[in-house]
């Protein structure tokens, strides 16, 4: 129960991405760039990004780190985003920035992140941005 009220709270924005799922990404789309790892000392938002992208950003700053994957995106910097974000199909950042705009991978069940035994209370999506060749 601490670990989930934990996971429903800003105590912390530091959640490592599950391995695996990593894993299977990352063979898929071959990442050269994380602009928010997990107790990161720069600021990814303050950077330029580099061309295959994975992005697990903190959620409590999530709209941000979408904008900035589109502006690196639109500028070329980017070639492709990879996004692991809370399916919050609610929220306006899905509606103005999602839906419609990238491709959406709900993932079945919930995630268990880093060394937590518990499942997160909410379920997860992966957002894939592709620009030109």
């Amino acid at each position: 129960m601490k670990g989930q009220k934990i996971l429903f709270s800003k105590k912390s924005n530091h959640w490592k991405t599950p391995k695996e799922l990593y894993k299977l990404l990352n063979n898929e789309f071959h990442f050269n760039f994380d602009p928010c790892p997990l107790h990161s000392k720069f600021n990814g938002l303050a950077i330029k990004w580099k061309k295959r992208c994975f992005v697990n950003p903190p959620y409590s700053n999530i709209r941000k780190f979408i904008e900035k994957g589109l502006e690196e995106l639109t500028k070329g910097n980017t070639k492709i985003l990879v996004y692991l974000l809370p399916s919050r199909t609610d929220t306006k950042w899905f509606h103005e920035l999602l839906l419609g705009k990238a491709e959406i991978r709900f993932i079945k069940g919930r995630l268990k992140f880093g060394n937590s035994t518990n499942s997160a209370p909410f379920p997860s999506l992966i957002a894939i941005f592709r620009g030109g060749a």
